[in-house]
């Protein structure tokens, strides 16, 4: 990145952190905490102890971080977080709003090698859609119906945030599970993902006649599976009819499990999950990758990440842009942009220079 986009960039980012700090508050057992923080351009600055929210305060306008992150510094517990990507969800969209950046000429394109200088030297940026948006609020309902239906962690002590990029971060304050270790937090993973279950989990046995198919109103995953794959009691009592005359029941169920699972499964990054030793993007922060802001959101219905967490100004800046599609950012759609010079709202250029697709003119 050029100096005079870095000089953009930080005073953004400066302004936002004066203007926004009451979104931003010191963690519980701030003490207990790492903190580190990346500028534009440079390594990770760690092992930085903080006490309070005004030590955080001068931590922010000293510095002018592009990305501000926390970990456990000695680990007793450590927040339980899950992570749903866009990119993860392999979606039929993600195709139309993915471009090519050349690490070799900076120009843009919509292929898998550069059509300006034929390197196939290219880096990949999304511009996610409201598809990509809606398909990972999605997910979050079934993992926070999971985190509460079947593991009793109480609605007041889930939070959801986007994530400032793609997806979304959510996070279970559980006093028991905050204790658990890797393994146990590996376990989690596999159980929210559906991954792992087998025929004999839901009542059938590959050398034995009889079955019990769940019930439609069981709690955790046998239910849920019976109400995915037969939606009422009557076509479960007929599949089970079916199944017992079927002497390929087996192999058949098995089958069906792995299409529900795509399905009921909450599609979570595990490593994030598992890894208690992982630093994590603190809430109220700036994403690096977009310009955008890590906010928490109380309810989905009708969240907009890409037009509430654009708060980096709306002033006029001109830059020089090549976009070849189009995006919606602060409730207003830009693009697409042929290269050429262009006058937009500072948060979205601060967007489109994040994504490499735009410079200061």
């Amino acid at each position: 990145m050029n100096e005079t986009d870095v000089v953009f960039l930080e005073g953004l980012f400066k302004k936002y952190y004066f203007d926004h700090f009451d979104m931003i508050k010191a963690p519980e057992r701030a003490p207990e905490r790492e903190f580190g923080y990346q500028r534009i351009g440079s390594g990770m600055n760690r092992h930085i102890s903080i006490t309070d929210d005004g030590e955080l305060r001068l931590l922010l306008a000293e510095n002018t971080p592009s990305d501000v992150y926390l970990k456990e510094k000695d680990w007793k517990e450590a927040d339980l977080i899950f992570d749903i990507d866009a990119k993860d969800l392999a979606l039929p969209c993600r195709k139309d709003h993915t471009v090519s950046v050349c690490s070799e000429c900076s120009r843009v394109s919509n292929a898998d090698k550069c059509t300006h200088c034929n390197s196939v030297k290219v880096e990949k940026k999304s511009l996610p859609c409201k598809r990509c948006i809606d398909a990972s609020k999605k997910e979050v309902e079934k993992l926070c119906y999971i985190l509460t239906d079947d593991l009793g962690v109480a609605d007041e002590m889930i939070e959801v945030y986007f994530s400032g990029n793609e997806g979304f971060h959510i996070y279970a304050f559980d006093a028991e599970m905050q204790k658990t270790g890797s393994k146990e937090r590996s376990q989690l993973a596999d159980y929210i993902m559906f991954n792992g279950v087998i025929p004999e989990t839901m009542g059938i046995k590959r050398h034995r006649p009889d079955l019990l198919l769940a019930g439609l109103d069981e709690r955790g995953w046998r239910g849920r599976f019976a109400r995915d794959a037969y939606g009422s009691k009557t076509a479960r009592t007929r599949a089970m009819t079916q199944m017992r005359k079927d002497p390929d029941r087996y192999t058949k169920f098995e089958s069906q499990l792995a299409d529900s699972a795509g399905r009921i499964g909450v599609r979570i990054d595990p490593n994030v999950t598992t890894d208690i030793h992982r630093i994590f993007r603190m809430p109220g922060s700036i994403n690096s990758k977009s310009g955008l802001s890590k906010i928490r959101c109380s309810k989905l219905d009708g969240f907009d990440p890409y037009a509430e967490a654009a708060l980096l100004g709306d002033w006029p800046a001109e830059i020089n842009a090549e976009c070849p599609v189009k995006f919606s950012l602060g409730g207003r759609e830009f693009g697409p942009y042929k290269q050429g010079i262009i006058t937009v709202p500072a948060y979205a250029a601060a967007y489109m220079i994040c994504k490499k697709l735009a410079t200061i003119a």
